[in-house]
């Protein structure tokens, strides 16, 4: 708007002046402002229109339709002057008929969402839900990661590290593969982690010094040890008191080709079998719980054991 004056030219208009009433309130859709003021589309597009060139709406499209919402930031005195105007004429029965309307209309929108939840309650997490991927959400949860030190343990390139070291103080990335720490420690430069180091070296005689992490991890590489109570218990030995294991693996299964495949030792471990690792130990608070399940066949089913070191930190 240039000037007042021209503010008020505009707000001359009854139908652009309850257009205004209602997106003050909401941001709504083209249709759904026809269907509060009961006119057509044309009409109600064409005083859209005029209310965006003086710079009083603001538009944003949403696949096909059109969505117009007061601008914001408005200068002071514009805004002043629409409340004003809009006072001035709150009690007509036009503009009281228009926020009944919108009522009903915000309403339709709550019972359709409700609809929909209740439709799928109890299935959520296991029916398709854009945007809800166990990826995205793991990143929200790394996200929460304290500034501790940590060491994943048959970490290959640690992508999982990668992650964890944009909150955590130090992860320490252990492997057995040279290539492996090759190529971690080039893709940590890259990203430009200082704070996450690659060791080569093996799970089950850990190249760290004793009780020097706050966090142990063994994801999907406890299967690859030879000997997997003393992995765990090499875990245990650089653990501060106080500090935490955490294992992903394999459940047991019959899957012989993964020793091909994938170079697997074992295939997979009973749940009373990691508890048993982590007890023998001398981890407390000891925990195993199936956490994922896929689909396809073999249908490997992933674990989550994790256990706690003794002592305080």
């Amino acid at each position: 708007m240039n000037a007042s004056w021209d503010s008020l030219k505009i707000l001359s208009d009854p139908t652009r002046l309850r257009l205004l009433a209602l997106l003050l309130r909401e941001e709504l859709s083209v249709a759904e402002l026809q269907e509060v003021l009961g006119m057509g589309q044309s009409r109600i597009s064409s005083q859209l229109a005029q209310l965006r060139q003086a710079g009083l709406v603001s538009d944003r499209r949403e696949g096909k339709n059109a969505f117009y919402s007061l601008r914001p930031n408005l200068p002071a005195p514009i805004l002043a002057l629409l409340r004003a105007a809009l006072e001035a004429v709150a009690e007509l029965p036009a503009l009281a008929e228009d926020r009944s309307n919108l009522d009903r209309i915000l309403q339709k929108r709550r019972r359709t969402q409700e609809q929909y939840f209740n439709l799928i309650a109890g299935r959520l997490g296991k029916n398709y839900c854009p945007g809800r991927s166990w990826e995205a959400i793991g990143h929200l949860a790394l996200r929460l990661t304290p500034a501790i030190t940590i060491a994943d343990l048959g970490a290959g390139e640690g992508l999982l590290s990668q992650l964890l070291a944009r909150r955590a103080r130090q992860v320490w990335c252990i492997d057995n593969s040279v290539k492996m720490v090759e190529v971690g420690t080039e893709l940590a430069r890259k990203n430009g982690l200082a704070n996450l180091a690659y060791k080569h070296g093996d799970i089950e005689q850990v190249p760290l010094p004793d009780r020097s992490v706050d966090l142990a991890i063994l994801s999907q590489a406890l299967h690859h040890a030879q000997h997997p109570q003393v992995a765990v218990d090499e875990a245990h030995r650089i653990l501060k008191p106080g500090g935490q294991i955490l294992i992903l693996d394999l459940n047991e299964h019959t899957f012989e080709k993964a020793r091909e495949l994938y170079a697997d030792v074992w295939l997979g471990f009973k749940e009373s079998a990691l508890h048993g690792f982590l007890k023998k130990a001398g981890f407390t608070k000891v925990e195993v719980t199936a956490v994922s399940r896929e689909e396809q066949e073999p249908h490997f089913e992933t674990l989550l054991a994790s256990g706690v070191k003794s002592g305080r930190p």
